[in-house]
């Protein structure tokens, strides 16, 4: 299949800027979207092998002239607000950007004169209530969302159903549960850790980690394999349908900020920080990706322990 031009919505961001990478290694012509007050930091090493497009998925004329401009193949519609915490403060702003904006990126893929492959990135978060019984989540578990954000792509989500079934447009739907890597951004559970550790590491910070709940269980995926994931998803699955990506392995978040300090070799005292706690989280989230295996035959490279080493490394790096 001709590799062809991509097109990248939130390209500047922690997987939009891994999957740009991805895809320039496969030979693709990549294009994207930035705003005026875009950080550039994660793209700033491939910057000039990019067509940088200024817009926001939430205006739908900006939407329609970058499509236009691109003529893309592939369509990933990455950007979106994507910190679940922030989505409780300000859950209408979070509906309007993850909402508005994957149905601006529709409405402009499908009035334009391409017929691109269009990937709907949903979340694990859609699940939200899962019941012991239910573990591991597969495609058919129900969606019970438990905050704005994951309410917000339950509609994406479903909007991507619909446009598939009512337009024929090639969509894929993915549910990605919880990715990371280097890159992932501060407010990250799993990037705060590391960052929090590197500058105990180097003195700039008493030894004292402020955590949130440290007995959920999550599902970690690093995010090289995630957009490896995603490209597969464009070319081989099927169109409307909809594909858990995960590692399959169960994570305990206390685990996770013992494997740092362990890499570390520090001691710390452990603070727990009520600004850290979600008005209702999801306890346990283990997925079921057997489906999405077969289709495509994705495996993950990276083990969780080293995905977690080369976070800690990035951030080591900056601090």
């Amino acid at each position: 299949m001709k590799i062809g031009r991509v097109f990248i919505t939130g390209i500047s961001g922690f997987v939009g800027s891994h999957l740009a990478e991805y895809a320039l290694k496969q030979g693709a012509v990549v294009y994207g979207t930035i705003r005026w007050r875009s950080k550039m930091d994660n793209i700033r090493h491939i910057e000039k092998e990019l067509h940088l497009i200024e817009g926001d998925i939430r205006d739908s004329y900006s939407m329609q002239k970058a499509i236009a401009e691109a003529e893309p193949d592939y369509v990933f519609s990455l950007a979106a607000q994507s910190f679940v915490p922030a989505s409780w403060r300000s859950p209408s702003e979070t509906l309007d950007t993850n909402v508005q904006g994957t149905l601006n990126v529709l409405e402009a893929c499908r009035n334009s004169n391409f017929d691109p492959r269009i990937l709907v990135v949903g979340s694990s978060e859609e699940y939200g209530m899962v019941f012991p019984e239910e573990i591991p989540i597969s495609e058919t578990n129900p969606l019970r969302p438990l905050s704005p954000y994951a309410v917000s792509k339950v509609a994406t989500d479903m909007l991507g159903y619909q446009y598939h079934q009512s337009y024929g447009m090639k969509i894929v739907r993915t549910r990605a549960f919880n990715s990371t890597g280097p890159r992932r951004g501060e407010p990250f559970m799993t990037s705060n850790f590391a960052k929090q550790v590197a500058e105990i590491e180097k003195g700039i910070k008493k030894p004292i980690i402020h955590v949130g709940n440290l007995d959920a269980y999550r599902d970690f995926t690093d995010v090289r394999d995630v957009v490896n994931a995603y490209y597969l998803a464009l070319r081989k699955c099927t169109f409307g349908d909809v594909y858990n990506i995960c590692s399959g392995e169960g994570q305990k978040v206390e685990s996770v900020l013992n494997m740092l300090i362990k890499r570390a070799g520090i001691e710390v005292e452990i603070v727990q920080d009520p600004e850290r706690m979600r008005p209702s989280d999801v306890k346990i989230l283990k997925c079921n990706s057997s489906k999405f295996r077969s289709k495509t035959g994705w495996v993950p490279e990276y083990t969780f322990r080293q995905t977690m080493y080369d976070l800690l490394d990035y951030w080591r790096e900056l601090v």
